[in-house]
């Protein structure tokens, strides 16, 4: 007996939480239908009043439900709501004497839930969700009860004033219950219960005096502190919550790793996107500037996100939705870091920023690809603190992984844009010409690092030749339209740089060949070996003496910077990051008397034209690089030198004095010490101090003193080689000499004292082993 009574209040219990659950997920029918089905029909009678036709029902309602016409009477008579009421107070004493006597909460909770009664209905409410809407149900309810109140209210006083009865279904449809609104009516207790407000809703769900505590716990949870700032509709307080949860604080530098739980992440952005978009604008002024600063910080944080997690192709998406010098720095950041990717990946990147972005600058509120890849083609060139020199490596190496990394940036500019996006033609000749002029940039650079001769190769400019290869083998129509890039110019200076590099490729491979066989026995060297030999000398002599032959376009000359209108008492610069290297290859860590004594040297080295030209040099040490120097000279610029249609081929005044200082051959400076550029730029500047346009023409004509000398003296080196061979004595006899000697090709001018005398030791040399040569060949012709 005694189990079967506690089986029979398990399986009440049981149903009375079914029911609880299925009230409170708004399924009154099907709690109804499963009381019906426990045999409980009277409990399935309690949960809806009137039968379940309305709680104010119409006189149909009644009708259909078999009440009598007393019943309708009362219900006319007393006012819309009466049987609401009367229904309400039913549910009330009925929760309130449950709880009593202790005989079940959740039957409690179930009577309470119909009448607003929050201290009984909470307590089983043990979820954030549960709470929040038994407050909102019971808010609802009891807002219907005072406006019926009011209704009534307002039914009466008309009636009285104009002293007319109402026919019954306006009666019906307007009537409330009399004096509904007294303390007799509605327990106070009740009333008191209710949130005011929204905010006072949420009030009662964080303090403690009603809810469970892990309900209060819930309210400190961030999803949930979303949902309610979302219906209060404080979005300034909801970003701010989102700018501490998911930006990274203020003193952390690690900007490549999001900050926060990635989902969360995920959430803000698009929450971020939404409010921007569905927000009116007259809501929007209120927190414009805090939807957009911390909303750019939310959305530049998914982006990270995303790239982190190799998802580069959605990028595109939240960076276009950035602020401009946002959407830069994100990009090139990214860039940076993908440079040594595979290219699958970074063209991902590429193609991300040119669908999603536009290419030349326009939309104020966008960033632009254009700004993006001068960003980075910018940022290569510096020296960064990542490829400092230290004493334990080799500085060569280090110049060649500098290089190869500024080479590998024109990559960026080789992709072919999709053909989706608008003038994708025309965006890819701009891209071509821009990799034209920073092209021809790093070959002036990586040619005055590559004069030394040794058989390494200068990868970088080989990279780059590799990657302008295949886009320049389309029609050129487009791209030669374009002004602004200068690119006839630019073409015709970069076919010059492939020209030279494939002789610097010769000679390296010819001196490879001419070290390995050093290594050998003349008597053990096959004659197979000396042909090769032979063979590569006579392709790198024929290659350089085809380049400095050339009569009607002499190579790097006709560069004209500056129209032939250009103001006198402009300035001209040369700036440029370098240090200090010795014969034997090893670098020389700068000191205060090293750079005054190079300042010194460089302005001796102009002579009177120093004070002529107001020469002025500034050499100071790189601050956080103990081994390279910044070097600064600025002179007036004249007619033939940085003024007018002609300027000087040869690069004027700055260019020869950084020659002496390039070659190692400065006055009053110490003996086999020069200058290894890293980075090199010459520019005008004006009255104001401002740089007003690029001064190529500077540099041209420092690759001109710098690389001209040494192919001039490589072939000399390479004509020895051949002296010694039978049909090597005449070929390539007087050309090179007859070359510098003569004054149309003004190539003289370009050597340095120096490098002259070592012009006539290898000629002496050249002519002494030709010499020795035909005495052999002669002495063989009359011994045979």
């Amino acid at each position: 007996m005694f189990k079967s009574l506690m089986t029979d209040q398990k399986q009440e219990q049981a149903l009375l939480e079914d029911v609880w659950v299925l009230l409170r997920a708004g399924r009154l029918k099907e709690a109804c239908d499963l009381c019906r089905s426990a045999g409980q029909a009277w409990r399935a009678a309690t949960l809806c009043g009137n039968g379940g036709y309305d709680a104010c029902p119409s006189i149909e309602a009644l009708r259909k439900m078999g009440k009598n016409r007393t019943l309708q009477a009362i219900e006319l008579e007393s006012g819309l709501g009466y049987q609401r009421r009367l229904w309400k107070w039913s549910c009330y004493c009925a929760s309130e004497k449950i709880s009593e006597q202790d005989a079940g909460r959740y039957e409690a909770a179930i009577f309470a839930a119909q009448c607003s009664n929050l201290k009984r209905l909470l307590p089983v409410c043990t979820d954030w969700e549960s709470a929040c809407w038994a407050l909102v149900k019971s808010w609802l309810d009891i807002q219907v009860d005072l406006e019926l109140v009011r209704l009534q209210q307002s039914k009466s006083e008309q009636i009285k004033n104009n002293g007319a009865e109402p026919d019954g279904n306006d009666a019906l449809g307007d009537l409330s219950m009399e004096g509904s609104s007294g303390p007799d009516v509605w327990p106070r207790q009740v009333l008191d219960q209710q949130p005011r407000d929204i905010q006072t809703l949420f009030q009662k769900l964080h303090s403690g005096d009603l809810v469970p505590e892990a309900v209060c716990r819930g309210c400190k949870e961030q999803h949930r502190q979303i949902e309610m700032n979302l219906m209060v509709g404080d979005v300034s307080h909801l970003l701010d919550l989102l700018r501490a949860w998911i930006t990274p604080p203020s003193n952390d530098n690690t900007g490549s790793r999001p900050h926060g739980h990635p989902q969360m992440i995920r959430f803000g952005a698009h929450l971020v996107l939404v409010l921007r978009h569905i927000l009116p604008d007259d809501v929007k002024d209120a927190f414009q500037e805090k939807l957009q600063l911390i909303g750019d910080l939310i959305l530049n944080t998914y982006a990270i996100f995303l790239f982190t997690q190799r998802r580069e192709e959605l990028v595109g998406v939240y960076a276009s939705q950035l602020a401009p010098y946002l959407c830069v720095e994100l990009y090139v950041h990214m860039m940076e870091l993908r440079l040594n990717d595979s290219v699958h990946v970074k063209y991902k990147i590429f193609r991300s920023a040119m669908e999603y972005l536009p290419f030349f600058p326009g939309e104020a509120s966008k960033g632009c690809v254009s700004e993006i890849l001068d960003r980075v083609l910018m940022r290569s060139r510096e020296v960064k603190p990542s490829t400092r020199h230290v004493k334990t490596e080799d500085p060569g190496e280090q110049h060649r992984e500098g290089c190869l990394e500024k080479a590998t940036t024109v990559q960026w500019l080789c992709f072919t844009p999709p053909s989706t996006i608008s003038d994708s033609e025309l965006v890819k000749a701009e891209l071509l010409a821009r990799a034209l002029q920073h092209s021809n940039i790093l070959f002036r650079e990586f040619a005055l690092i590559s004069i030394w001769r040794t058989t390494k190769m200068p990868v970088g400019a080989h990279m780059l030749l590799s990657y302008l290869a295949e886009p320049l083998k389309q029609p050129t129509e487009l791209l030669l339209s374009l002004e602004h890039h200068n690119v006839s110019e630019n073409l015709k200076e970069f076919q010059d740089w492939r020209e030279y590099y494939a002789c610097d490729a010769l000679y390296r491979n010819w001196l490879k060949i001419e070290m390995d066989n050093e290594d050998v026995s003349p008597i053990e060297l096959s004659s197979e070996e000396r042909e090769k030999a032979a063979v590569a000398a006579r392709q790198a002599l024929n290659a350089s003496l085809s380049l400095l032959e050339r009569k009607y376009t002499p190579w790097l000359t006709g560069i004209q910077d500056m129209p032939q209108d250009t103001i006198e008492g402009e300035w001209l610069e040369l700036d440029g990051i370098a240090m200090f290297r010795l014969s034997s290859g090893d670098c020389l860590q700068p000191d205060a008397t090293a750079c005054t004594a190079l300042t010194s040297a460089l302005y001796a080295c102009a002579g009177e034209l120093a004070t002529e030209r107001q020469l002025s040099v500034d050499i100071s040490i790189c601050t956080g690089d103990e081994y390279c120097i910044n070097v600064v000279l600025r002179c007036t610029a004249l007619k033939g030198d940085g003024i007018g249609p002609c300027t000087a081929e040869d690069g004027g005044l700055l260019a020869s004095v950084m020659a002496a200082a390039f070659k190692g051959e400065l006055e009053h400076f110490e003996e086999g010490v020069a200058l290894e550029v890293f980075q090199l730029d010459a520019s005008y500047i004006n009255k104001e101090g401002f740089r007003e346009a690029p001064a190529k023409f500077i540099v041209q004509g420092l690759c001109r003193r710098c690389c001209i000398p040494e192919l001039i003296l490589r072939c000399m080196q390479i004509r020895i080689s051949l002296a010694d061979l039978p049909d090597g004595v005449h070929q390539f006899h007087n050309e090179l000499v007859e070359l510098i000697a003569s004054p149309d090709s003004g190539l003289h001018r370009l050597f340095s004292q120096q490098q002259l005398q070592e012009f006539l030791l290898l000629e002496r040399e050249f002519c002494i082993r030709s010499m020795e040569a035909e005495e052999e060949s002669s002495i063989d012709a009359t011994s045979y």
